[in-house]
């Protein structure tokens, strides 16, 4: 196959990002993949090449991004596909957690998005076509994980601007999917993917264990396969129309249920109260 089309591809070194590449590429697509390392990206999913441009970006300088953009079609004359996928897990209680290591966060996982977005839209308004992928997490629609709010936070808000861009960017022809992955055999729950609180408090002992368990039993033992997760984003893209909502995994499935469920249990024993407040 060899459709043509132009990925553009952040948090790519690793993951499921970089599962996506390769994928991609194997599939005859030109793809353009950042990293903040670019060697590692290099030596993940190999060197330039006439279909493939890696690029070493910090996404949370929007600069950064605009250039990396501006090289993307200098190479390739157009993108057509783009995925938010950069991104790291922040453990820890809310009151654990520092100002700074709880921004930190955000300045990735959400303000990152949105200086790709805000770069790429340009290029994907003026063609009158195109899709955005933004990788949030179930965490982001079900968020009963103790000592991960901050990063369900971030994925939450990930949601919400996603369903507006949605709706921003339909009349220009161009597609938006939030994707909710559960868990998936990736390097994601390392050391240096997921941060724990850098001022742990005693009391917040079932913090220290969720955190134990993510990093110890669930890491290396997650029940998705990346690869299965790209192949399936790539045939969503291909699409006439692709959906906005798209939840990755059985276990995801599971937790997406739990949360509808809770919320229409809620709304029904509140319905008296909760629609008496009209004038």
């Amino acid at each position: 196959m060899n459709t043509g089309k132009v990925w553009f591809v952040t948090g790519a070194s690793k993951g499921l990002g970089l599962s996506l590449v390769k994928q991609l590429l194997e599939s005859g697509y030109r793809v353009a993949a950042t990293s903040r390392d670019e060697q590692a990206l290099i030596n993940a999913a190999g060197s330039a090449a006439a279909s493939f441009l890696p690029i070493k970006m910090d996404i949370a300088n929007n600069a950064d991004v605009k250039q990396a953009i501006e090289k993307t079609v200098q190479q390739f004359g157009r993108i057509d596909v783009v995925v938010n996928n950069a991104g790291y897990g922040q453990m820890g209680a809310l009151e654990e957690l520092t100002d700074e290591e709880a921004r930190k966060n955000f300045d990735v996982n959400v303000f990152g998005a949105l200086n790709v977005i805000r770069n790429a839209m340009p290029y994907l308004r003026k063609q009158g076509a195109g899709h955005i992928f933004n990788i949030s997490s179930i965490g982001g629609l079900n968020g009963t994980f103790g000592g991960w709010g901050i990063y369900c936070a971030t994925k939450f808000a990930m949601a919400g601007f996603t369903e507006s861009l949605a709706d921003e960017v339909k009349s220009f022809g161009v597609h938006v999917t939030l994707v909710y992955p559960g868990y998936f055999r990736t390097d994601f729950l390392s050391n240096e993917s997921a941060m724990g609180a850098k001022n742990p408090i005693a009391d917040y002992d079932t913090a220290r264990q969720t955190e134990l368990l993510h990093r110890n039993d669930i890491n290396g033992n997650q029940p998705g396969d990346p690869l299965k997760a790209a192949n399936v984003m790539i045939a969503v893209s291909e699409d006439e129309n692709p959906p906005l909502h798209l939840v990755l995994g059985k276990d995801a499935y599971s937790l997406a249920e739990q949360k509808i469920l809770a919320v229409q249990q809620d709304m029904a024993a509140q319905k008296d109260r909760g629609t008496s407040t009209d004038f």
